[in-house]
């Protein structure tokens, strides 16, 4: 990073702030502009999660969510990091049921779930987690589905090389207005590549899910699909107590919203037209969450009563005392 980026999100303790949260912000509309920035918006990041539902465009444009009958809460988990709770689980595992699959095919490993209490239940069960549990089976259980549709193999469908992989990269390409073939490269959490992209970049693949009458028909169709199964069913999409789920249920899905790892958040809005990606730099989710919720009340997305949680989120101690509180930095957004 040339110069840093700037403070988004302080925390208090007491009459102190304590620490912070510094990071980026990029805001595009319907033509391509770019309307909002804060911080360094051309730095190369790995978007993680949050680009699910850019990924998830293949699986109904192949035709794949047509051929399974996928229903809207299927496609709210290809574009899901869910916390592995009974209602994900079962609905991936019926999923992959129907496609003659089974949690081995998944090749996303395994991971405890990210819901404590469901966590608990499954080691006080001695029951060890699978492949189903991992926060982004809904998304593979997806790219099984396009794969073994359009006859390719299900097997190394994680691989760069692999054609689930190459047609995800032609959409992102696409979407976002960009050229991936040069740019950095390394692996998710759950095995699938990810290349370095720009939070412009990114912001510009939200706007168009934001404005999808500006696409051929196909795609018109897509993101119509994606759009309506992540507003009717947010709760697939992410679960209890987690940012994505409880922003979308308060907005009754005007605003649609996708957190990944290291502190990405995304966000598109299409009663504005706009798309929004940000990144905070050391990776805190609560500085994600924070930050995301006070650009949404900058471009006047939201009513202050739905973000109010977010603008001066409680932060207590082990006794359960107050102690001070996350808030936006209001030199930034005023």
């Amino acid at each position: 990073m040339k110069t840093s980026n700037p403070i988004l999100v302080e925390l208090t303790r007491g009459e102190l702030v304590e620490s912070f949260h510094r990071g980026a912000v990029a805001v595009v509309d319907g033509s391509g502009a770019l309307t909002a920035k804060w911080g360094d918006v051309d730095r190369l990041i790995y978007a993680r999660s949050a680009i699910k539902p850019l990924q998830a465009l293949p699986l109904i444009e192949t035709g794949a969510a047509d051929k399974f009958s996928l229903s809207d809460q299927e496609i709210a988990l290809a574009c899901s990091s869910h916390s592995a709770e009974e209602i994900h689980t079962d609905t991936v595992s019926s999923w992959l049921t129907r496609l003659g699959l089974g949690e081995d095919n998944l090749e996303c490993g395994t991971c405890p779930p990210l819901l404590e209490e469901t966590r608990k239940a499954l080691y006080r069960a001695q029951n060890d987690p699978t492949q189903v549990h991992n926060n982004c089976s809904g998304k593979h259980t997806g790219m099984l589905s396009t794969a073994q549709h359009m006859g390719e193999p299900t097997a190394g469908y994680i691989k760069l090389e692999h054609p689930v992989q190459q047609r995800i990269k032609e959409t992102l390409e696409d979407m976002m207005e960009c050229d991936l073939s040069e740019a950095p490269k390394g692996i998710d959490g759950c095995g699938i590549p990810v290349m370095g992209m720009s939070l412009t970049a990114i912001a510009t693949g939200m706007a168009k899910l934001a404005n999808p009458d500006q696409q051929a028909p196909s795609r018109q169709r897509a993101i119509g699909r994606i759009s309506k199964a992540m507003a009717a069913y947010p709760y697939l999409v992410a679960g209890k107590d987690r940012f994505d789920t409880a922003l979308m249920q308060a907005t009754k899905g005007t605003v649609l919203s996708k957190g990944g790892a290291e502190g990405v958040q995304v966000a598109f809005v299409p009663h504005l037209g706009l798309g929004i990606a940000l990144k905070i730099d050391d990776g805190a989710r609560r500085g994600a969450d924070v930050a995301m919720a006070a650009v949404l009340q900058q471009l006047g997305a939201l009513e202050d009563a739905v973000l109010d949680a977010w603008l001066e989120m409680p932060l207590k101690n082990w006794a359960g005392t107050l102690i001070g509180t996350a808030r936006p930095n209001g030199g930034i957004f005023t």
